[in-house]
């Protein structure tokens, strides 16, 4: 995780904790004239709504104005992470189990860029995480820190 996003993961989850809500993932984009800060909330009970929604928005943009985090202009996106969830954090991975994830990896990895199958474990190894994806039935192990990018697949 970039410097930026971990310091604004630290002013978003004590807030989010305090209103029963927890922080699923942080973008923090620079655009051309201002940032980007994209941030995905949820409950573990029935999900958020729109006003959580604006509620989080209203309270963490006084707490990055506070701190200037970004600095400089921003817009900031407060949502829900959707079906197609981005997954972040261990907890993530171990939750998903057994889920369709979509992964897009830093570099290649047997020929591939991109991963799309069944996450069958998240192993914590000698060599660091690892998760283990099945995918056109073959077996991928992919190191965690191989993953650029890793989301749920949303199935009809």
């Amino acid at each position: 995780m970039q410097p930026r996003e971990e310091q604004i993961r630290q002013l978003a989850e004590p807030l989010l904790a305090s209103a029963g809500m927890e922080l699923v993932h942080v973008e923090c984009l620079k655009m051309q004239s201002r940032w980007l800060v994209r941030i995905y909330i949820d409950r573990e009970e029935g999900g958020v709504t729109v006003d959580d929604c604006a509620l989080i928005s209203n309270q963490l943009g006084d707490l990055l104005d506070v701190h200037d985090v970004p600095p400089g202009p921003y817009t900031l996106e407060v949502s829900s992470p959707g079906l197609d969830r981005p997954l972040s954090r261990d907890k993530d991975f171990l939750k998903y189990r057994g889920a369709r994830i979509n992964l897009r990896l830093e570099g290649m990895i047997e020929g591939r860029r991109h991963v799309r199958g069944e996450l069958v474990d998240y192993e914590d190894g000698d060599d660091g995480k690892t998760l283990v994806v099945k995918a056109d039935g073959k077996v991928f192990r992919i190191p965690r820190g191989a993953v650029a990018k890793a989301n749920l697949e949303y199935e009809l």
